[in-house]
């Protein structure tokens, strides 16, 4: 039976634990192998807004939306400012809304969230998030389906925060990146012949094409492997934070304003019909 529930939810599987704060977001208040944070981990009692927390599904668009409007097939439409003073809405709207608990046991939950159009996205949607823990890995699934009358654009994905530790390090096999401007839109795709490095010697705040293979991430405590249904990757590694953040999501940022949003990675769902997709961390001791 679907019910509301605000207060967290934990899975256990072997070492792994999650748990999650479905009211804050749909979003992971942490993930720990024993006592050890996989994830930026915050105690989920203590956890006041997704944007502090390990992680939270990007839904209906991943990054930023160019100056809070876009035209979509014939219409002009608005977003509201969601993200302190940016100039543009950013990360959709599913991580600031309450989701509901439609299922859970030990290992495995499944959040739903149902938005009616507003200020902050025009159409409606349903969407449900499903998080299955095991011993090695944890695996989360998205399901978006179109409510509304008409297609609307639709961009998936997530946003999950790892710590700096002695050591961080990524290796990622990509071909391009998308400089952006000082507000953090896109302007121009170059070569990026792959990301291999210390994450203490990167500044990227970037969204990377041609991701293929496992997404490793390393440090003197942990071994990791993301991997995703997600053909596109934002890293940002801020040098004045204790994390950075490694996002699968399915279009480049900004494609709405693009000349061809579908060609980089959004999609045009049509009324109820869905679109799905799910990324997997597996994770050991170095």
């Amino acid at each position: 039976m679907t019910q509301n529930k605000n207060t967290p939810l934990e899975l256990r599987n072997g070492a792994l634990r999650l748990v999650l704060r479905p009211d804050l977001g749909g979003c992971m208040a942490g993930l720990w192998l024993g006592d050890l944070p996989v994830l930026r981990s915050t105690d989920a009692a203590a956890l006041a807004t997704s944007r502090l927390s390990a992680g939270y599904p990007l839904v209906p668009y991943s990054n930023r939306l160019g100056y809070r409007r876009f035209r979509w097939q014939g219409h002009d439409y608005t977003t509201q400012a969601n993200f302190d003073d940016n100039p543009h809405s950013v990360h959709g709207v599913g991580w600031q809304r309450p989701w509901q608990v439609d299922s859970s046991s030990a290992t495995e939950a499944e959040l739903s969230y149902t938005h009616v159009a507003d200020a902050d996205w025009p159409f409606a949607f349903a969407v449900r998030q499903r998080f299955v823990l095991s011993a090695e890995a944890l695996e989360v699934h998205l399901a978006f389906t179109n409510l509304d009358n008409q297609p609307q654009p639709v961009g998936l994905g997530w946003h999950p925060y790892f710590p700096k530790r002695s050591r961080s390090r990524l290796h990622i096999e990509l071909t391009d990146r998308w400089e952006s401007d000082d507000s953090g839109l896109p302007t121009r795709k170059v070569p990026q012949p792959g990301i291999d490095g210390d994450v203490t010697h990167l500044a990227f705040d970037n969204c990377f094409e041609g991701w293929s293979g496992a997404a490793r991430i390393r440090d003197e405590k942990l071994s990791m492997r993301l991997t995703s249904s997600l053909p596109y990757l934002v890293v940002f590694t801020p040098d004045t934070k204790p994390y950075y953040c490694v996002e699968p999501v399915s279009h480049v940022s900004n494609a709405i304003h693009m000349t061809n949003p579908a060609a980089h990675g959004l999609r045009t769902v049509a009324p109820q019909a869905t679109v799905d997709a799910w990324m997997k961390l597996e994770v050991s001791a170095t």
